[in-house]
Order: C-alpha cells, then sequence, then structure tokens
C-alpha cells in the first residue's frame, strides 16, 4: 500500500481486542475444565477449591496485564519481551526470548485448536474421530484469513469473537439469575463422586495456571490507532477484566451445579463407592 494509506490499516480497540486478545479469551473456554480435571486426581472434596485456584489465576492475569501495560508504553514500537530483553540484556537474551515466544504460539494454537475441534466433536457425534483433520482445517483458515492483512482479518474474526463473548456473558447471567432465585439445577454428573488417583489420594501437592496470548498485544502496539500506547494498554485492562470475570463466573457457577470433570469418566466417577462402568451414559463434563 501507499504510505499514505498504511493510516487505513491501523485498528481501533473495538477490532484490536478481537484480533489480539482472543488467544487469552479462548482460553477460558477449557480453562475452568481443566482446574476440576487437575482437582479431580485427588478426589471430590477437593474440586470445592475450584474459586481458590481460580482467584490465584485471577491474581496471575492482574500481574501480568499490569507488566504489560507498562511494556506497552515504555516500549511502543511493538517488540514486545523480544525489544525488552535486547535493549536491557542484550541480543542473546533477545533470541532466547523470541525463541520461547515462537514455541508459545505454536503451543497457544495447538492447545485452542485441538480443544475446540474436541467440543466440536462432542457436540456432534458424527464429528468423533475426525478432530486432527477439523483442527488441520480451522488452522487453515485461519492462516488464509490472517494472510489478507491485519485490519481485514479483524473483521472476520470479530464477529465470532464477539458471539462467543455474548454466549459466555448470557450463560453466566442466566446461571447467576437462578442462583440468586433458587431455581438453579444440577449437573448430569452431580450425583457421582469421584474417585481419587492413588498418587494423590493424600491430596494434590501443588496447581498450576496457565496464561495464553496475553503477550500479543504488547507485540502489536503499532497496528493500534493513535494514541497507540494508551489504546494497547486500554486493551489490556479490558481482557484482563473480560478474562477475570468469566473465569471466577464459571468456576462458580461450576461449584454450584455439581459438575463433575474426570479423566475417565466410567471408572472415575462412583456411585455408591463403585465405578459407575461403561453400561452406565455419563456426560464427563
Amino acid at each position: 500500500m501507499r504510505s499514505d494509506a498504511l493510516g487505513n490499516t491501523l485498528l481501533p480497540k473495538r477490532i484490536a481486542l478481537p484480533v489480539f486478545a482472543s488467544d487469552a479469551l479462548s482460553s477460558v473456554a477449557y480453562a475452568p475444565d481443566e482446574i476440576l480435571l487437575t482437582l479431580s486426581f485427588a478426589g471430590l472434596g477437593v474440586t470445592a477449591l475450584s474459586p481458590a485456584v481460580g482467584l490465584a489465576v485471577v491474581v496471575l492475569l492482574v500481574v501480568v496485564v499490569a507488566s504489560y501495560r507498562q511494556t506497552v508504553k515504555a516500549y511502543p514500537s511493538g517488540g514486545g519481551d523480544y525489544e525488552v530483553a535486547t535493549k536491557n540484556l542484550g541480543g542473546t537474551a533477545g533470541l532466547v526470548v523470541a525463541s520461547a515466544l515462537l514455541v508459545d504460539y505454536v503451543l497457544t494454537v495447538a492447545v485452542s485448536i485441538s480443544s475446540g475441534a474436541q467440543y466440536l466433536s462432542a457436540t456432534f457425534p458424527v464429528l468423533a474421530g475426525s478432530e486432527a483433520l477439523i483442527g488441520s482445517l480451522i488452522i487453515a483458515v485461519l492462516a488464509l484469513l490472517n494472510l489478507r492483512g491485519m485490519r481485514e482479518s479483524g473483521k472476520a474474526f470479530a464477529i465470532p469473537t464477539y458471539l462467543y463473548l455474548v454466549a459466555i456473558g448470557a450463560m453466566i447471567c442466566t446461571g447467576i439469575f437462578q442462583w440468586a432465585t433458587g431455581s438453579i439445577g444440577h449437573a448430569p454428573t452431580a450425583m457421582y463422586e469421584i474417585a481419587p488417583k492413588a498418587q494423590y489420594s493424600a491430596g494434590l501437592v501443588g496447581i498450576g495456571g496457565a496464561l495464553t496470548g496475553v503477550e500479543a498485544i504488547a507485540n502489536g502496539v503499532p497496528a493500534f490507532k493513535k494514541p497507540k500506547s494508551k489504546n494497547a494498554a486500554t486493551t489490556l485492562a479490558l481482557l484482563g477484566t473480560i478474562s477475570a470475570a468469566m473465569l471466577m463466573s464459571i468456576l462458580l457457577l461450576a461449584g454450584k451445579t455439581g459438575v463433575r470433570s474426570v479423566e475417565n469418566p466410567a471408572t472415575d466417577l462412583l456411585v455408591n463407592g463403585k465405578p459407575v462402568g461403561t453400561g452406565i451414559s455419563v456426560d464427563p463434563v
């Protein structure tokens, strides 16, 4: 494009949010399930700690967002962690950070796409066994959209991202209303106990939480409309607020509805102390 037309490719905050924050926002779709699944290794009683674990993740998210808000103001050229490391610690440190970010982005795509493919096959059983093909096709579509350019891909990503946010928001509002009015229901798995894994029968030694994609905004500051740093910092604040609210709300509602998330429902879910077995239909989520 002509240099005088490049300003037309810059992103307003409403488009930058779904472009740069979709990785972190999408992690809310599977993070609560992973927290409950990990806690289930130590048995049903430990799953009650899920809000506390979620709160720890939120605290970590606040620290990360606050750090990147400083980064986008101090390093507005868009180098992100790579630029910070290179200017302060030298080129070797910068290359290490760049390599780590490359691995991080690849893993983010792998985790997000594989989770989405699994949820699709769970929703539509006819797709079972085709998760790898579905994931590959989705990645190909995303690559083609990105090759169209930042602003063009942003418009394409904005619609599904905002639909996702509206769907999660509607679910949370409905659940909170039912909770407040005493009409909230129970999950299909609420009637079951959880068999602890042998190595965790005495409790979990530690629990870890992971955040994905938060640094993408710091890497994309030049793509924002002016004032670039201010708009990037605002988008980071929106990302942190939305992600934290969704994560905590889903975990609280999961506890109120009695959701049991286990690795193998047939052996890990118990009725009167005995595994449900393969003859009973159980929703693992």
